[in-house]
């Protein structure tokens, strides 16, 4: 299970007293959960307008940035896409994986340095992910063209010989050039036709040269035959080609465009090699730096959510739950158990708001203590 609460209760006489408490209720006789306490500095309060106002802001912020988080893990699967194993090890933060980081956290002093407003701090994490959300978008469409270009000139050279690039599998030699009368046409064949194209190709039309016939090339359902006629005999031939189920294919060969074609493929398939290697690396770096923002807003959260709730002066634990799926259900109601007392006084700061939208409880889950989610599970697909 990757998923996390990050909840907080108040202090007790000492905040150790409220650990021990929900230490005895979760883990002393059933191990609900594996726990960590959550260590958020000294924050600078402000007042009680600001706090409210900040509350709401946060919310919107935190979805901000994980939606961010979330896109730059999914864009590094789609790059590795030869080694989707290998993302998980890419995906770390602060050079260690992330459950590592969330049950070991400590605030950033030097990203985020506490002597500034919770206003300053937000606003210096919005920054922040706002320009990691558009070098991506801008490094992803650089990207996601050159890819796509690539993509499509190889289709063009796989796939059925009705529709397939040819340049790389005929030779000069296949072809009669610069004559003024006669001209090689190519033909595809199914292979149940092989015979009757040998016994008809001929008398399609007036003016075929004799036994010019050759397979070129065949895939497994047809063949690439080459047959020379006069100019004058195209239109007929075509014709009744189409009629015995043999298709003309409608190509000329040029060499400077088919080499044009060839260098062109090599060209993305170099830039594609060259911008690989930095691009996992800022994706790598522009991770950890997402993230880390991310575990620093749900801190924020948390003081924020707790100062309204529980009041001043500051005096609550926060504390890292991580229970297994079995154990969901049974740990909501041992901590619903353990804090329902808080309800009250939950209710009171609720009800004299008058229901500030800051406070943010219609829009999600409300217990009676501080309660946030960390789900570290941030791919489509399973690792």
């Amino acid at each position: 299970m990757t998923e996390f609460w990050l909840i907080s209760a108040p202090g007790e006489k000492t905040c150790q007293q409220t650990w021990d408490k929900m230490m005895a209720a979760t883990t002393r006789t059933n191990n609900l959960s594996t726990n960590h306490k959550f260590s958020i500095p000294d924050l600078k309060v402000g007042t009680l307008d600001v706090l409210v106002g900040l509350s709401d802001e946060l919310a919107k912020l935190d979805s901000f940035v994980e939606s961010v988080v979330r896109k730059v893990a999914q864009y590094m699967a789609n790059v590795l896409e030869d080694s989707r194993d290998k993302v998980q090890e890419n995906l770390l933060a602060n050079g260690v994986d992330l459950v590592t980081y969330i049950t070991r956290f400590q605030w950033d002093m030097a990203k985020y340095p506490i002597k500034q407003s919770l206003k300053n701090i937000s606003e210096i994490i919005s920054k922040q992910i706002s320009q990691i959300d558009n070098d991506l978008k801008s490094r992803a469409s650089a990207y996601n063209n050159l890819k796509g270009n690539l993509q499509n000139l190889e289709r063009k050279n796989a796939g059925s010989l009705l529709t397939r690039s040819l340049a790389d599998i005929v030779k000069k030699e296949d072809f009669v050039l610069d004559s003024e009368y006669l001209i090689t046409l190519l033909a595809v064949v199914p292979k149940t036709a092989y015979v009757e194209w040998q016994k008809t190709y001929e008398t399609l039309a007036e003016m075929v040269v004799p036994r010019s016939t050759n397979l070129l090339f065949e895939d497994s359902d047809s063949g690439l035959f080459s047959v020379t006629l006069f100019r004058k005999a195209i239109d007929d031939f075509k014709h009744k080609a189409r009629e015995n189920k043999f298709v003309v294919r409608d190509f000329q060969y040029n060499e400077e465009e088919m080499k044009a074609d060839k260098e062109e493929m090599m060209r993305l398939s170099t830039d594609k090699k060259k911008q690989f290697g930095p691009l996992v690396r800022w994706l790598k770096v522009n991770f950890s730096e997402a993230f880390i923002a991310w575990i620093h807003i749900k801190a924020l959260r948390v003081f924020v959510e707790s100062v309204l709730r529980y009041g001043l002066p500051v005096n609550f634990q926060a504390m890292l739950l991580q229970p297994t799926k079995k154990t969901m259900k049974k740990l909501r109601e041992v901590l619903n158990d353990l804090y329902k007392h808080l309800d009250s006084s939950a209710a009171a700061i609720i009800d004299s708001a008058m229901d500030i939208p800051g406070l943010n409880l219609s829009q999600q889950e409300y217990y009676p203590y501080v309660y946030y989610k960390i789900d570290c599970n941030l791919l489509d697909f399973k690792v």
